[in-house]
């Protein structure tokens, strides 16, 4: 099967978890709970990339006080369904030294990127960070880190949509979908 065929399968045999309107009214929730703890500390929102694209500009969209945006890219996928080391791929071009910093990515899942990446700002003299997820993974193990913001929790399956890719396509879907097959 080549890959256009098994991103048509893999769609069409997903289970729709979240539809685009239950994920914008966690995303309404998120926001209205990142104004009411940060929203007087012109915080610098961190995405992280690829898959904190989508949900940081929604959120972003729905935070009415200042911000800066910029990113960071630290991955152990990269295209692939398995995790494997972290990889650093791009560092932040704003200083987080002193700032207030929200790291949005789009799942929690074991959680090590999103605790490495708070390290990372941590380190670098941030002097708050905080962290937002779309979905946080419900794993039958302890992570290393907690997501201080999370829009929806979900199985453990492999999810896609709303900036989750499968093999870096899907990240566009609108709503959180779970592959029923995921094909090496």
């Amino acid at each position: 099967m080549n890959k256009s065929e098994e991103i048509e399968r893999v769609i069409a045999e997903a289970d729709c978890l979240f539809s685009e309107n239950e994920v914008n009214s966690a995303l309404d929730r998120m926001a209205a709970e990142i104004t009411t703890l940060i929203g007087d500390k012109t915080p610098l929102l961190l995405s992280v990339l690829n898959g904190g694209i989508i949900p940081t500009a929604e959120i972003a969209l729905r935070l009415r006080f200042p911000l800066e945006i910029d990113s960071i890219k630290a991955g152990r996928y990269q295209g692939e369904t398995r995790g494997s080391e972290i990889r650093w791929l791009l560092k932040p071009s704003i200083p987080l030294h002193d700032r207030t910093v929200l790291i949005i990515d789009d799942i929690l899942d074991e959680g090590i990127t999103l605790a490495e990446i708070r390290k990372y700002c941590l380190e670098e003299g941030a002097e708050a960070v905080y962290t937002a997820v779309v979905v946080d993974k419900k794993l039958n193990k302890e992570k290393p880190c907690r997501a201080d913001f999370i829009g929806l929790e979900a199985e453990d399956r492999y999810l896609f949509g709303f900036g989750m890719d499968y093999k870096s396509y899907l990240r566009n879907w609108p709503g959180i979908f779970a592959c029923k097959h995921v094909y090496r």
